[in-house]
């Protein structure tokens, strides 16, 4: 592994820093304010992503996008979870699972959404099943050449600005030695389809703005040619397309910290308390060194699982493990980075208490903590045969 970024890598983080300081944090008080992204916002920062040539940046040149290496894509990430996510969802990533769509598919999905004329939401996530996703209840009976779809999906970020939404459905079910197992299958559906909703989800204290939804299918039906991959292989698609998206939790989560341990710094070195600046006492330079030595560590866990990625190398306990670590660093740099702040840190004033309340969100969502335990051990064992 090369330790250092290459010239066109090094271009890739300046532009990407300097459109989100220009462009998503003027307006990140507004959005922490309303809980809103205004539409014309939305569209322009949408629009300026676009003209810069990042817009789908996570798709390979020969359907429309940047043709950027997982490595060069962890850099984007990280330098875009400096942002607000409610803003830097218009810096569009569309989901890389669209690769799975057949030729058809292609012309009214993939590559409309990669040119930023539609926009995508993946829907996954049940009230019975989160981190045990083959316990959904959401289900496709099949009718003739139809698909009859019922029940519900909530946490899905980004639906209200999608055009059409990457769902995951049970179709079956079959009988295992540990019981029942459902199988899966992956649907496209477009936002209006009859029996199709999409209503307003809960109000979450991390990500202001970034918000999530409730799908409701009553009875909802949809061809055969709304199929993602194959009947039944929507578990197959999900495992080839979506185990990375853990490392772009993992990127953000770095350039968060290290926005968020700058503003720390800073703040240390100019607050003066009996008669010196706090950076003197060693109760502060301590938790100083601490927190930069986690986040080059976390850095480099995550770009170092990109780079296995590249090279075609195993990487599933690589990108757990990044997930695992940057996501307890950020909430342990936040945490530090507040207490540094001391009682001004839980005011407005600054955006510290909003970093910290949204850092909590990072160990639960694109597998819990536990899940990536689990995913590590795992790896660990099973050449051990236990």
């Amino acid at each position: 592994m090369q330790f250092g970024l290459t010239e066109e890598q090094e271009m890739i983080v300046t532009t990407v820093r300097s459109f989100v300081e220009k462009e998503i944090y003027p307006h990140e008080a507004l959005v922490e304010r309303t809980g809103e992204v205004p539409q014309e916002i939305g569209e322009h920062i949408k629009q300026r992503c676009i003209e810069l040539g990042f817009y789908g940046c996570n798709f390979p040149e020969e359907v429309g996008g940047a043709g950027l290496s997982h490595l060069e894509l962890a850099l984007v990430e990280r330098e875009l979870g400096r942002g607000s996510m409610a803003l830097t969802h218009f810096f569009g990533r569309p989901q890389n699972i669209l690769m799975a769509c057949n030729e058809e598919q292609r012309d009214r999905y993939l590559l409309p959404a990669i040119r930023g004329e539609k926009m995508d939401a993946l829907a996954m996530t049940e009230p019975d099943a989160g981190s045990d996703v083959r316990g959904m209840k959401c289900q496709a009976v099949q009718d003739g050449d139809d698909w009859v779809v019922n029940g519900s999906k909530h946490f899905i970020s980004g639906a209200e600005h999608a055009d059409f939404f990457i769902v995951f459905v049970a179709t079956g079910v079959d009988e295992t030695e540990r019981g029942q197992k459902k199988r899966i299958t992956t649907f496209l559906v477009d936002r209006g389809t009859p029996g199709f909703e999409v209503r307003d989800g809960y109000n979450s204290v991390s990500h202001k703005g970034y918000k999530n939804s409730t799908l409701y299918f009553d009875n909802c039906r949809l061809p055969n040619s709304q199929i993602l991959g194959a009947v039944d292989g929507g578990f197959a698609v999900m495992n080839e397309w979506l185990y990375a998206t853990r490392l772009t939790v993992a990127a953000m989560c770095v350039g968060r910290a290290r926005r968020c341990f700058e503003l720390g710094l800073n703040y240390a070195a100019e607050r003066k308390q009996f008669g010196q600046q706090i950076a003197k006492f060693q109760g502060i330079s301590f938790q100083v060194a601490d927190m930069i030595t986690e986040i080059d560590a976390a850095d480099w866990l995550t770009l170092a699982a990109a780079w296995r990625l590249d090279n075609n190398q195993p990487a599933n306990r690589e990108i757990a493990s990044a997930k695992l670590y940057a996501s307890e660093m950020l909430a342990r740099v936040t945490d530090t980075t507040l207490q540094i702040f001391g009682g001004m840190g839980l005011m407005d004033d600054f955006p510290v208490e909003r970093f910290w309340r949204d850092a909590r969100v990072e160990r639960i969502w694109d597998g819990t903590s536990e899940i990536q335990r689990h995913i590590i051990s795992r790896e660990l064992f099973r050449p051990l045969g236990a």
